[in-house]
């Protein structure tokens, strides 16, 4: 097949330690294992210039083009526009949106600085890839530069419905740079959905059976591919990592009591507060679960650099801090809070051993750590998921416990649930679970959104 280009605002490269599980990362690091091609995004290194060169890497059968970025172009292109602007309000959170017009200015610029590096490193029958929302301007600058390539673009985020778009100042050229697509694809059609009825809104536009609109003179085909995860390879993860030397040290400190587990980066969406404050419900409404479990919160810090998210870190430590101070023992602390990174196998043992996942995020695209939570458990004795209803991963996922996550009680009676769970209705809804992420894995989705990228181009033709 023609090559493939991936354009994500961070690339993994092979120097780094991998420490994080799901996420754009691995699925990108799956797809080009499988295809190679070219990997290119921005760099982890903050230049002195904005002419500082690209940095290239190559590897096996896969190219790594990294662009640095000044501290002012970093500054306005993801900390003010993409994180303090599009992440809140993709997730719903318009209080915590915020807007300026200069930065919304360098998020264009960063783009179209980066359409200008990639352009000439393109060969005509290129497949380009664009991911998420740092780079929605991108494929419409590659547009200018005369780029005909197929282009397709993937949301990992929620797409917010018209009512919450409507507080964007710019939604209109955001949406408009999405229709230079070829191929615009979101986690849930739900998402889908949101992305067709805004466009009928402001655009002359017409939608065809097959999914597809046009809209500002262009076919844009449009469309929902849920990720999924190397199913196969974590399910191998967890059955070796389980007798790892950190797995083991974790089950022996358990004393035979039950293991709930959270593992989020530090966000706002992912509704940890409220985990605590679950913990601390549970515990006084149902006393009997006093030292018969303990939470382990893996949360490695991210994004330190915007102000909301050491807030939240203040936040968690506080509210940890209170929930082990009003019920810990001299033996036993209901919390275990910890700041730092595993990596993907450690954490599969990990999963293996808990009796119970909490994947409690406030908005998710789709959250892979449900998935490979699921994919981790041991057959005979698998454990129980409580899982947001507004995460993605709710549409696939429908045997878990599903609970609202603003509802700190819903929570709680759901873990007292997971807690009292018999083996056999525990068996039942893992395997309904298991047999969905099982045919629905990061190559399902590769290949079912890159062939709709090839039959979207020939509609166009």
């Amino acid at each position: 097949m023609a090559r493939l280009v991936i354009a994500s605002n961070r690339v993994s490269l092979p120097t780094d330690r991998a420490a994080q599980a799901g996420g754009l990362a691995v699925a990108m690091r799956e797809t080009l294992r499988h295809y190679g091609g070219l990997w290119f995004g921005c760099s982890d290194r903050i230049a002195a210039s904005p002419d500082a060169p690209p940095e290239t890497l190559a590897a096996g059968k896969v190219t790594y083009v990294t662009v640095p970025l000044t501290r002012a172009e970093h500054d306005a292109y993801y900390v003010g526009f993409a994180n303090g602007t599009l992440w809140p309000l993709f997730h719903f959170r318009l209080g915590l949106v915020e807007y300026r017009r200069s930065d919304y200015q360098g998020y264009l610029d960063v783009n179209a600085r980066l359409a200008r590096e990639l352009k000439p490193l393109l060969q005509p029958d290129d497949i380009v890839w664009v991911h998420d929302y740092h780079l929605i301007p991108l494929g419409r600058e590659l547009r200018k530069l005369g780029a005909g390539n197929r282009i397709g673009f993937f949301l990992h985020t929620p797409f917010p419905p018209p009512d919450v778009l409507v507080v964007l100042p710019c939604k209109d050229d955001i949406v408009e740079a999405l229709c230079h697509y070829d191929l615009v694809g979101f986690q849930t059609e739900e998402g889908a959905r949101a992305f067709r009825d805004y466009v009928a809104g402001i655009a002359q536009d017409s939608e065809h059976g097959d999914g597809a609109i046009t809209a500002f003179g262009r076919r844009v085909a449009v469309g929902a591919f849920p990720v999924g995860i190397d199913t196969a390879g974590f399910v191998a993860f967890a059955r070796k990592a389980v007798d790892s030397p950190d797995a083991q040290r974790l089950k022996d400190s358990m004393a035979d009591r039950s293991l709930i587990i959270g593992v989020d980066r530090l966000d706002y969406s992912k509704g940890i507060p409220n985990r605590f404050d679950a913990i601390e419900s549970l515990l006084t409404q149902h006393p009997e679960q006093r030292r018969r479990f303990s939470y382990l919160q893996i949360t490695p810090h991210s994004r330190s650099e915007v102000g909301q998210y050491r807030a939240l870190r203040r936040e968690l430590e506080s509210s940890a801090g209170r929930v082990n101070g009003k019920f810990a023992e001299f033996d036993w602390a209901p919390v275990r809070y910890v700041n730092k990174s595993f990596s993907r196998q450690t954490l599969a043992g990990f999963f293996r051993l808990a009796q119970i996942g909490l994947v409690t995020p406030m908005r998710d695209g789709m959250n892979l750590v449900a998935k490979e939570y699921v994919a981790a458990q041991d057959p005979e004795r698998p454990g129980v998921l409580v899982l947001s209803r507004f995460a993605g991963a709710a549409s696939e996922l429908e045997t878990a416990l599903l609970v609202n996550p603003i509802d700190v009680d819903d929570i709680a009676a759901a873990l007292h649930r997971g807690l009292a769970m018999s083996l056999e209705e525990r068996r039942e809804r893992w395997q309904a679970m298991m047999d969905v992420v099982s045919r629905n894995t990061v190559i399902t989705w590769r290949e079912e959104f890159l062939a709709a990228l090839r039959h979207a181009v020939a509609l166009v033709a």
